[in-house]
Order: structure tokens, then C-alpha cells, then sequence
């Protein structure tokens, strides 16, 4: 695949960044890293930072196929991706719909809860919150999230009855719709998703609350284990169903699926992140490279799977693997 002649079937790629959301600073890093490993490839790239005129600099430029690198609101919600597929332009990861879906923690944990996926049970707060109910219904701690953020932005943990009005009106500065979730007790681990492959489970351990944005991005403390360290029986099992609750959104192409274990190792599902991290940090290129597959393969497959016939030819080559997992559980 490394050939240029490999490379030159991609035509002229667009790797799009940066935008507007809170997540603008990632975004660039992660476009950075990709385009760097596109052109050490051989992929005839260029970046372009996004704004009120992307399409008609698609245009112009006469790209062939788009590597999206955008975090947050207009990248990862569907609205970039409803253009380009105006447009006819292929681009990488999932569709309009999966899109919106994947970006609104509260349609995908809706979701989840009627398809029989475990996710932790949750409430949709407005600015009338009754905090008696509330922590009788959810339980102490509880977790507040603004539902269309990444990176956990907005997100904090609430350990007593008087840290909520606090909590919700954090979370309420970045969007109007905002949950509360019952706090899991336990390990944080991640699943990355390729093309229908689930990649080793990592775990994740920092000494922060949770993982949060410094936890992701800023700290040193932070460790990723991967190996993860659970049993292989148990490894196939969150694998297997992390692929189910990513299929459960349409979601496709690549991404990660976010997991709490509790005490009885029973796995709770959070959220699906459509365009995961591409940074020195992240957590995808990681459970890549425990695979065997680099940096610069990792972002040429995921380049791949915007073509049907690449996505096709690779979920043949890795059909195997899947069956594997699945009757593993």
C-alpha cells in the first residue's frame, strides 16, 4: 500500500481542521500529525483550516477526498460531512446521520438504552433542577456533561448535593442541553474501531477525577495501558460489544468507543467518538500500534475507508478477526 502508485489512487486529499469549536487547538495538532504522515506516504495533501468558505476552497482547490481532522461542533456533528456529501466528495469516518447522532451523548445513550447496550443511567437537566430527586434517582457522585462536547469539556463530577448548581451551569455555558450521569466506580478503558475491527482494549489511569481535558492533553501523569491487563475472555467480550454499540449509532469507517468496568467487571458504555484524536496522546494510533500497524498505515487505512472498494477489500481481509472476537463472548 505504501507505493506511489499505491498513494496516487487517493488523487488530491484535503485534511481538514482547526474550525471554530473549544476543540480548535486539537484539531490542528491532530490535522498536523495526519498530513505530516499522508505526505511521508507519498498522498498528494493539503491542509486547510476551516471556516465559512471550506467548500468553495474544495472546489477551487479541485480535491478529490477528504481526511477530516475536526473535533467538537461542525466537524464531528454532521454538518461538514452533509456539504462534502453534497458535494460528492468522498471523506473519512461516518455519514450525516452517525455523525449527529455520535456528537449528542443524549441520542446516543437513547439509543443504546433500546437496543440493550449497558450505558449509565442519566437525567436531562434544565435550570428548575430538583437536587432531592435528582440524587435520589441518580445516586451520589453523579457526572454532569454538556451532551455536544468533546474532549470533556463541561464535564464535572458532583460528590454532594451542594456542588450542582455549580456543575450545571459549567456544563450550561457551552450548550443549552445538559445531563446528569450516574457515576461508575471503576477502570476507564477505550476501544478504537477500524473499519469494523475492534483494536486492543487500552486502559486508561490518571490521578485526576476522570479523564478529563488535562488528563487527555496537558498531563504527563496520565497512563495508558495497553496491553490493558483484563482477561482475554474479558478483553473479547468489551471488544465485541463495543463494535455492537458503534454499529448501534451507523456509525462507520473508524472511531473509539468509550467504557467504564465496575467492580463486577460488568463494561458501561458512555459515548462514540467519530473522529477521534490524531495527537502525540491519543489513544487510537496506541491501540494501532499494539497491532503491529504505525502511525502513517494507521492514517493511510482510515484514509482507505472513505473509498467503498478499499473499505470492502480490507473488511474481507479482517473478517476472520471480527468472527473471532465475536464468538470469543
Amino acid at each position: 500500500m505504501s507505493s506511489d502508485k499505491n498513494m496516487q489512487r487517493f488523487g488530491k486529499v484535503a485534511v481538514l481542521m482547526g474550525g471554530s469549536s473549544a476543540e480548535r487547538e486539537i484539531s490542528l495538532k491532530s490535522g498536523a500529525a495526519i498530513l505530516d504522515a499522508l505526505k511521508t506516504s507519498g498522498v498528494n495533501a493539503e491542509a486547510i483550516d476551516v471556516s465559512d468558505d471550506v467548500f468553495s476552497k474544495l472546489k477551487k482547490g479541485a480535491y478529490n477526498c477528504a481526511f477530516i481532522a475536526l473535533h467538537g461542533p461542525l466537524g464531528e456533528d454532521g454538518c461538514i460531512q452533509g456539504g462534502l456529501e453534497v458535494m460528492g466528495m468522498p471523506f473519512t469516518g461516518s455519514g450525516v446521520m452517525a455523525s449527529s447522532i455520535c456528537m449528542n451523548k443524549l441520542m446516543t445513550k437513547q439509543i443504546w438504552s433500546g437496543s440493550g447496550i449497558p450505558t449509565p443511567k442519566f437525567r436531562i437537566l434544565d435550570a428548575n433542577i430538583d437536587e432531592d430527586e435528582l440524587v435520589t434517582d441518580l445516586g451520589l457522585p453523579m457526572i454532569f456533561k454538556p451532551v455536544s462536547q468533546g474532549s470533556s469539556i463541561g464535564m464535572t463530577k458532583v460528590s454532594n448535593k451542594s456542588e450542582i448548581a455549580a456543575a450545571w451551569a459549567s456544563a450550561h455555558q457551552f450548550e443549552e442541553t445538559v445531563i446528569a450521569e450516574q457515576w461508575i466506580q471503576g477502570g476507564e478503558y477505550t476501544v478504537g474501531i477500524l473499519n469494523g475491527v475492534a483494536l486492543p482494549v487500552i486502559r486508561l489511569e490518571t490521578p485526576h477525577t476522570f479523564y478529563d481535558y488535562e488528563a487527555k492533553y496537558q498531563s504527563n501523569d496520565t497512563q495508558y495501558h495497553c496491553p490493558c491487563g483484563l482477561p482475554e475472555v474479558l478483553e473479547k467480550k468489551i471488544q465485541a460489544l463495543a463494535i455492537e454499540a458503534f454499529n448501534a449509532t451507523e456509525a462507520t469507517g473508524w472511531g473509539r468507543v468509550d467504557v467504564m468496568l465496575d467492580k463486577n467487571s460488568k463494561p458501561w458504555f458512555l459515548e462514540v467518538n467519530t473522529v477521534p484524536g490524531m495527537t502525540d496522546h491519543s489513544l487510537v494510533p496506541m491501540a494501532a500500534k499494539e497491532s503491529g500497524i504505525s502511525f502513517n498505515e494507521l492514517v493511510i487505512k482510515i484514509l482507505a475507508t472513505s473509498f467503498k472498494e478499499d473499505s470492502e477489500t480490507f473488511s474481507t481481509a479482517t473478517s476472520s478477526k471480527i468472527s473471532e472476537i465475536r464468538n470469543a463472548v
